[in-house]
C-alpha cells in the first residue's frame, strides 16, 4: 500500500538567469530554501494531490509560480503581478539593508529593535503574499514566510 500524498513541497527552483546575488542574500536564499523544504504545506487549487516541485520565476513584472509534480511534470501555472508587493518589498529591503548595517556598528538592543521592525515587515508581505495567492494555491503562514523571502531574493540581486 502507498502512502498518501502530501500537500507540500519536495523541491524549490528559482530563476537563475538574472546571475548570483550578494553573499548574504544568497545566504538567506538558501536558509530560506532548507526551511521550507524541510517543512511546509502547499495546495496549489486545481492540481492532483502532492508532494510538489515549484519553479519559482519572474517575467515582466509578474511572479510566476510554475508547479509540478514530483516527477517535474507540469501540472498548473500562476502568474501574479508583483505590483501590490513592490511597496513592501522595498520596505523590506530597506530595513534589511539597515539591520546588516547595524550588526557591524550598532548596540544588542539596537540590532534588536531593528531586527524586530524587519520581522514585522516581513509578516506583512506574506500575509500579503497569502492574500494574492488565495483560492490558487493554499499555503501556511510560515510556508508564505519562506516563500516571500525567496520572492525578494528573485527581486533584489545586489
Amino acid at each position: 500500500m502507498n502512502p498518501p500524498a502530501l500537500p507540500r513541497l519536495i523541491g524549490i527552483e528559482l530563476d537563475d538567469t538574472l546571475g548570483r546575488a550578494a553573499p548574504h542574500i544568497e545566504n538567506e536564499r538558501a536558509v530560506a530554501v532548507a526551511d521550507l523544504i524541510e517543512e511546509n504545506e502547499f495546495r496549489p487549487n486545481g492540481a492532483p494531490d502532492g508532494p510538489y516541485r515549484l519553479k519559482l520565476s519572474t517575467s515582466a513584472g509578474r511572479l510566476v509560480f510554475d508547479v509540478r509534480d514530483e516527477g517535474d511534470a507540469p501540472l498548473v501555472v500562476h502568474i501574479l503581478s508583483l505590483s501590490p508587493l513592490r511597496r513592501v518589498l522595498r520596505d523590506y529591503f530597506l530595513i534589511c539593508d539597515s539591520y546588516y548595517e547595524a550588526i557591524r556598528s550598532a548596540t544588542p538592543s539596537q540590532i534588536e529593535a531593528i531586527d524586530m521592525g524587519r520581522r514585522g515587515i516581513h509578516n506583512d508581505g506574506s500575509e500579503l503574499l497569502r492574500d494574492r495567492l488565495a483560492g490558487k494555491i493554499e499555503v501556511d503562514r510560515d510556508t508564505a514566510r519562506r516563500l516571500f523571502t525567496l520572492i525578494g531574493v528573485l527581486q533584489r540581486r545586489v
